[in-house]
């Protein structure tokens, strides 16, 4: 009898998989240990390593949760997975990697472990009631949102380890830490760079100091510190540095193929008088019946493939970031103030978007296409608004005399613009955004509001032309879009604004249907009254906030029905993605057109780059309050003028008028009297006196701390009596 021959093994049915996993768990409808995974795929013993780093790798991804010895679907169990804010109150909201859920309130007592910025799993415990978040309590940290956390040095501890405490006051902890590097030199209040290890105690937990930063009140170091606070990258990856070095300092012959030559066309930039990257220049001539608006924007897709080594790196920063005395760029300097800035005298290409309006502004005709163009000049809004809106001559003699007649045929249309977008309802909120001055040593010398003038609505109204336009032509062509959307307004406190306006004043009455067009109304009619700062503040707070996607929902703010992000591809991926599909509806029917993402793909893009925006908007806002609390710790004891900006439970925060800095006045400091908060009416009201504190009401306060630690200003009344008003004087 002949050796029997030995078969081969058979392989796992179905093939082995997270995704096959996955599966199993959706049809068994239970949790399920290792053990029941494999009998129910009928494995064998060596398949059990393989399951086992795959369950891990599902539970790591949110897909599934440890519970007890086993694994649960999250979505089965009412998990979410997603981002952890902690507000400073001390509870936090988890915000959901599917833009279609909800944000997830936490609270303080079920954060367990977990920190701000963290990924994690939590687990929906209560219903969403009316007008609030679902509740949940953190089962899982995926992810630590920090691998390192700046921190300040409190005291040197007796075995030579330091007692530290993290930068961010949202991390209510201290931590016990070695030196990495026992040379480096430190003492008590020192910004360092720590690594967390294990926790301690709920107070405590040890780390190892890796860096030291510097002394607190260099602006340099709050800087830096921020920049860790939000993860915002400050050195690019030597493959996109290779790939930057490796681009020619200047467009080659070749590079010029099939592009319209328009150098010799007097195109100009205008922006701020610090600005080195210059993605747009603009031009404006006058047709016989109406006018000719060109914008040039930079071509940076014709540098950056998308999946080159620059790509990448972009794509994970999502846009620049801005400090007051710094700028982390979304491309390496080479590009971004070199090879992609439009500087003068000098061939750069450009996507040119061409319109042709009538003589009210009114855009009629449309046509985008390669081009390379030469700027005229480097301009800054400051000398525009001299030279053309003030017509000074001193400014004039700065400008070339044959840019003169241009830039004024360029106010007249671009007036006619923003008249157009007045008459739809686009809402612009006038208030005064913080500008930092340094003095010759680098310290802060003064906080005062930016400087606008006409000059900067003139390049917002052609950038929104501009915008709209590439948004028109790609819906036009039925082609997919990465859309700029701003969905409308918080309704139930815009009808709280109407129901409070109404109480004082009878001329305003709640609309039917709250649009742009009746807001803007709103404020118009406010405009120069006592009741302007009221309105605009809470309007601002009624906003939801802008963000990408593939589906076009419109932009409230703007009045725009459509509406995409195309002007700065310099310092915004969403633009960058926005010039290429341009680029692909271009090349239809031209040979092999470049490959058009699928709606999936431009959805993980947007909402990749909308959370960035808002670590920059996040790390903007921080930077801010710790130049401005360290600028005012000098000033404790002195007084101020203010108004009242914000109203809560606990007290009303203060808005400065010789400086833009804001802080807190606590109830718990005002003993002349019980007070209660009226939320619909924004008031707080002194139970045995009847006097009244209300939003936009003047008041004289004492600086009485300004806290690097808690980011605080903390003022006090000056008088209270002279201060407040009665209520009855409100209702």
């Amino acid at each position: 009898m002949g050796k029997k021959k030995r078969s081969q093994p058979r392989p796992s049915t179905p093939p082995l998989s997270p995704a096959t996993l996955l599966k199993l768990f959706k049809e068994v409808k239970r949790p399920m240990s290792r053990a029941e995974v494999i009998r129910q795929l009928k494995l064998k013993k060596k398949d059990k390593a393989a399951v086992k780093d795959m369950l891990k790798e599902l539970a790591q991804a949110g897909k599934l949760v440890r519970i007890r010895r086993g694994y649960g679907l999250a979505e089965s169990m009412h998990c979410i997975t997603g981002r952890l804010e902690i507000q400073r109150q001390g509870y936090g909201f988890v915000i959901p990697e599917d833009s279609r859920r909800k944000d997830v309130f936490v609270n303080q007592r079920d954060l367990h472990e977990a920190w701000h910025g963290d990924r994690v799993v939590v687990s929906v415990v209560g219903e969403p009631k009316a007008g609030r978040s679902a509740e949940g309590r953190i089962v899982r940290i995926l992810e630590r949102g920090r691998k390192v956390l700046p921190a300040k040095v409190i005291k040197r501890m007796s075995g030579g380890d330091w007692l530290c405490r993290p930068s961010d006051p949202r991390l209510n902890f201290g931590i016990i830490a070695g030196l990495k590097d026992a040379s480096v030199k430190l003492e008590p209040g020192d910004i360092v760079l720590c690594a967390p290890g294990e926790r301690i105690d709920p107070t405590m937990w040890e780390g190892e100091i890796t860096q030291r930063l510097g002394v607190e009140t260099d602006i340099a170091v709050q800087e830096a510190l921020v920049k860790s606070n939000h993860n915002i990258r400050t050195r690019f990856p030597s493959g996109s540095m290779g790939q930057a070095e490796s681009l020619p300092p200047e467009p080659s012959d070749k590079d010029l193929h099939s592009r319209r030559d328009l150098t010799d066309k007097p195109f100009v930039t205008i922006d701020g008088a610090t600005a080195r990257d210059f993605d747009d220049a603009v031009l404006v001539e006058r047709l016989k019946h109406g006018y000719r608006l060109w914008v040039a924007i930079a071509d940076v897709a014709h540098y950056v493939a998308e999946g080159s080594p620059l790509d990448r790196e972009a794509l994970e920063r999502g846009n620049s970031y801005y400090f007051p005395r710094s700028v982390e760029p979304m491309f390496p300097e080479r590009l971004s103030n070199g090879l992609c800035s439009l500087n003068p005298d000098v061939a750069r290409l450009t996507m040119v978007v061409k319109m042709d309006t009538d003589e009210t502004g009114r855009t009629r005709e449309i046509e985008i296409f390669p081009a390379v163009i030469r700027s005229h000049a480097r301009l800054t809004y400051t000398l525009v608004n001299d030279a053309i809106i003030e017509k000074q001559d001193e400014a004039r003699k700065k400008i070339a005399p044959d840019l003169l007649p241009m830039l004024e045929l360029a106010e007249e249309l671009a007036r006619k613009i923003n008249a157009l977008r007045s008459k739809r309802g686009s809402l612009d909120f006038d208030l005064p955004e913080p500008e930092i001055f340094f003095d010759v040593h680098g310290e802060t010398s003064d906080i005062r509001p930016k400087q606008r003038n006409f000059a900067h609505q003139l390049i917002e109204e052609f950038m929104i032309a501009a915008n709209e336009a590439v948004a028109h032509f790609l819906i036009e062509r039925d082609l997919p879009c990465l859309f700029r959307i701003h969905p409308p307004a918080d309704e139930e406190k815009l009808k709280n604004l109407f129901r409070l306006l109404s109480r004082t004043d009878k001329s305003v009455v709640m609309p039917k249907e709250i649009t742009p067009k009746k807001l803007q109304m709103l404020v118009a009619s406010m405009q120069g009254t006592d009741k302007e700062y009221i309105v605009n503040r809470m309007l601002l707070r009624s906003m939801k906030q802008a963000k990408y996607s593939p589906d076009n929902e419109g932009h409230f703010g703007l009045a725009s029905e459509e509406y995409a992000h195309f002007t700065s591809p310099i310092r915004r991926y969403a633009d960058l993605v926005v010039h290429r599909l341009v680029k692909s509806a271009l090349q239809q029917g031209e040979g092999t057109p470049a490959p058009i993402p699928g709606r999936k793909k431009l959805l993980n893009v947007a909402n990749h780059i909308s959370s960035r925006e808002r670590v920059a908007m996040d790390a903007e806002r921080e930077i801010l309050k710790r130049v401005t609390v360290l600028f005012m710790h000098g000033k404790v004891g002195e007084t101020f003028d203010g108004v009242i900006s914000h109203i809560t439970d606990f007290g009303f925060y203060v808005e400065l008028k010789e400086v833009m800095a804001e802080g807190l006045i606590r109830l718990s400091t005002m003993d002349d009297d019980y007070y209660t908060y009226w939320p619909q009416r924004e008031m707080l009201v002194g139970e045995r006196t009847g006097r009244a504190f209300s939003l936009g009401q003047p008041v004289e306060v004492v600086l009485e701390e300004a806290s690097i630690e808690r980011l605080e200003l903390n003022f006090s009344l000056k008088s209270v009596v002279a201060a407040a008003m009665d209520y009855k004087d409100l209702i």
